[in-house]
């Protein structure tokens, strides 16, 4: 009976490891390094759409961006390095 519980606890811990590392892997870009646009024309995309950019660095495959909306509010986000989407949920 221990030996059933034990295993049982053991698999279960296996599956939500594993599942916490695919969902970590699959959370993450892969584009290479010259198919990334400048950090200038990420800042003019994100300024034509309305944001005050404030900083830009590269981190996790994404670009990160601090910058205020137009109300005021600052606010974190991630943005795609290829086609300067913006990512919701990139990093949570």
């Amino acid at each position: 009976m221990r030996t059933t519980f034990f295993l049982s606890v053991l698999a279960a811990a296996l599956v939500t490891t594993a599942a916490g590392v695919a969902s970590a892997e699959s959370n993450r870009l892969n584009v290479p390094a010259n198919e990334w646009k400048s950090t200038a024309e990420i800042k003019d995309q994100l300024t034509a759409a309305g944001y005050t950019v404030q900083e830009i660095e590269a981190d996790d495959g994404a670009y990160e961006v601090d910058v205020v909306e137009k109300d005021g509010v600052r606010i974190e986000m991630h943005v795609h390095p290829a086609t300067g989407e913006i990512l919701r949920g990139y990093d949570d």
